[in-house]
Parts: structure tokens; C-alpha cells; sequence
């Protein structure tokens, strides 16, 4: 890389980390011809008085490593962004398994924006997680004020329609046309309309009979699909305030979730062993708001938040809104319109019924049967794909 390209970059990593960090823009404009990134993030920690902690530290060198180390020559960048590609395949961010961006994740940005920025769209679908973390990047830490915006082709989705085929039924009438005999030519116009008015009376009292048969299966079944219903659920995008760690569950935490609402929503969730509460703070998520309000080992929740899970449970998060996605509003699926319940009422188990069909497709989506949950800004997605979502 030429000395004169070295600097600029350095610049931009410079910029990234701090405003990052919340260090004034113009703190890291003078860097050095001559300074590495190891140096360059140093001096900028030591200027934000910020330490990392030590059993991070060596991670974080090892993506400062690669940011410093990323080629220049278009067939190997491309290799390298693939081998990143991988690395991000069940991922959010590059640090741990949960979504907050650390330094890292800044410094990989800037130093792989421009060659990600020249890549043809063919060879940027290909790179499917790379570009996903790359738009979340940009809008968390606010990137686009500093390095030109990088277009993201959202996927197109087909909604699930469950088809259905008239079925012909042919009625027999026991009582056709027959060829006239001698003896039947005989009979008066009279006893003819007589005869045609009882068949046409016993034809409608059997269609009034099979219609009233009809009537319990298909209300059965319509009552069945309203429970089906994802449009029952009222789920909605809230954004964490505060989070905590439950005092008696070691498994559980408290979060404090604005909707909208002139106060907030608390909510306890089961994710202390994926999540950490700093990583929850100031996070889109969405959730069930109105899900009966109960307690979670003495502490009160008003709320179910929406997770992607992997199969064997070992991975767990929070699904993601878009970033434009706006505080309280209501998520929507293509199709299904209905009026959310008050309250859902447990002992119709609706909850139980539906949520077997929330899913993540294999993009991340987040799905109901197979419709994503949209909001304003686009779908919800999360970074574990085909994932169950309770």
C-alpha cells in the first residue's frame, strides 16, 4: 500500500475510533505518516482515559491485526473478505455473542470500507454477512457522517399463502327426468306443477339440512386459524433505557423499555448468560406488549422480548429492528391485518400456538410462517439464520 493511501486510512481508523469514543473530531487529524494501527488505538484510548479488559484485549488486537494486514490487490481482498464473511456467519459483532460494536469492529470498518464500497453487486452477494454487519456498523456507530454510505440490496420476500382449491361437489337427484310412458302422458298439467313444486320444496329442505350440518366445523375452524393468528400478538419495536441484573435469578435480567408510553416498560428475560446488561442498554428490540403482566421470581414484567435461538440453545439474542425503524410502533406482517387481543388470555394458550411458527429464514429474517415482521425502516432480522424465535 503506498505511503500516501497508509495515511489516509490511518486517518479515517482515527476518525472512527473517536468518534467512537465521543473524543472530539478534530483530537487525531495529525496522524503521522509513519504510525500503525496498534499505535494510532492506543494514543486514542489513553486520550479517552478507556481501558479494555484484559481477557478481550488479545481479540481485539487480533482484528487490528487483520485491519492493518487487509490487502490492496482486488483477488486477494476478495479472498480476505470472504474469510471474514465466514467469521461473521454467526455473529452480530466481532467480540463475544452479543450486538454492542466494540473498537474492533470501528477499526475493520474503516480500513475495509473503500474496497467493500468498489465491489460489484455480483461480488457483493456473495459476501451476505459481511454486508449485513457492515449496515448495522454504519447506523450504530453512526458511520455514514463519516465514510460514504454503503448500500445494502434488502432481500425480496414472497409471503407464505396458504392455498386452497374449490372443490365441485355434484349433487344427484334421486328424483330426475325419466322417459315418459304412455300412462304418464295421460296425467294432467295440474298434477305436473303439483309434483314440481314438492321436488323443489324437498331439494331446498335438504340444502337447508346439509348447510346447518356445515355450520359447527366451520366455525370450529375459523376459530381455530383466529388462535393461529400472528396478528393477535401486538408486538412492537422498544429501545432499552436500562438493564439489570435480576437480584435473585442468576439466569435473568431487567430491562427498562421505552414504547412510546409516557412510562416505561419493564420486562424480565432470560438472557444473563447471552447478554450482558451494557449490551442491552440503548438496543432496538421488539416485543410482546400485551402479554398478561405477571412476576418472574418477585419481580414484576410487562413484556416478552423477542429472541432468535440456534438449535441447541447455546446461542441467543435479541431480535434487531432496522435503524429506522421508530420507538412503539407496531410490527406488521403482509396478509395478516387483524386487531391485536387487550390482553392475550393464557388459558386459550394463543402464545403457544403461534410462536411455533416464528422463525428466522436463512438470510436472519424473522418470519411468521415465512412473512417477515416489517416495520417503517424494513424487516426485523437477527444474525443466527433458521433459528427458532420465542
Amino acid at each position: 500500500m503506498a505511503a500516501a493511501a497508509t495515511l489516509i486510512r490511518n486517518q479515517l481508523i482515527a476518525s472512527a475510533l473517536s468518534n467512537h469514543l465521543s473524543l472530539p473530531s478534530e483530537a487525531f487529524l495529525g496522524v503521522n505518516e509513519g504510525d500503525d494501527i496498534k499505535s494510532l488505538y492506543i494514543n486514542i484510548l489513553k486520550a479517552a482515559g478507556k481501558g479494555l479488559p484484559h481477557k478481550q484485549n488479545d481479540e481485539v488486537m487480533k482484528w487490528i491485526d487483520f485491519a492493518g494486514g487487509f490487502p490492496v490487490d482486488s483477488s486477494a481482498c476478495f479472498e480476505a473478505l470472504i474469510g471474514l464473511n465466514q467469521d461473521l456467519t454467526q455473529k452480530t459483532v466481532f467480540l463475544g455473542t452479543g450486538i454492542t460494536p466494540s473498537a474492533a469492529d470501528v477499526v475493520v470498518f474503516a480500513a475495509i470500507h473503500s474496497s467493500v464500497i468498489g465491489l460489484p453487486i455480483s461480488e457483493r452477494k456473495t459476501l451476505t454477512h459481511v454486508m449485513r454487519w457492515m449496515d448495522y456498523i454504519q447506523h450504530k456507530e453512526k458511520m455514514v457522517d463519516l465514510f460514504e454510505k454503503i448500500s445494502v440490496e434488502k432481500p425480496a420476500f414472497k409471503p407464505f399463502l396458504q392455498s386452497t382449491k374449490a372443490v365441485n361437489k355434484v349433487e344427484v337427484d334421486s328424483n330426475a327426468s325419466k322417459p315418459l310412458s304412455a300412462k304418464n302422458t295421460e296425467k294432467t298439467e295440474a298434477e305436473q306443477i303439483k309434483k314440481k313444486s314438492d321436488d323443489g320444496k324437498k331439494k331446498v329442505t335438504e340444502k337447508e339440512s346439509i348447510q346447518e350440518k356445515k355450520k359447527p366445523a366451520q366455525t370450529e375452524a375459523a376459530e381455530k386459524d383466529k388462535d393461529l393468528s400472528v396478528s393477535l400478538l401486538n408486538i412492537q419495536v422498544g429501545l432499552i433505557r436500562k438493564a439489570w441484573k435480576h437480584p435473585s435469578a442468576d439466569s435473568l435480567l431487567v430491562e427498562e423499555i421505552d414504547i412510546g408510553e409516557a412510562k416505561l416498560r419493564q420486562v424480565v428475560s432470560g438472557l444473563a448468560k447471552f447478554c450482558t446488561p451494557e449490551e442491552l442498554t440503548n438496543r432496538l428490540v421488539v416485543l410482546i406488549t400485551n402479554v398478561k403482566p405477571g412476576k418472574l421470581r418477585d419481580v414484576a414484567s410487562e413484556g416478552l422480548v423477542l429472541c432468535a435461538s440456534n438449535e441447541d440453545h447455546t446461542v441467543v439474542e435479541p431480535l434487531l429492528p432496522p435503524a429506522g425503524a421508530k420507538i412503539g410502533e407496531r410490527v406488521s406482517f403482509l396478509g395478516f391485518d387483524g386487531k391485536p387481543e387487550d390482553v392475550l388470555n393464557p388459558k386459550k394458550k394463543q402464545l403457544e400456538k403461534i410462536t411455533p411458527n416464528l422463525f428466522t429464514d436463512d438470510k436472519g429474517v424473522a418470519t411468521f410462517k415465512g412473512v417477515p415482521f416489517m416495520t417503517s425502516g424494513g424487516p426485523c432480522t437477527s444474525s443466527i439464520p433458521k433459528a427458532s424465535i420465542k
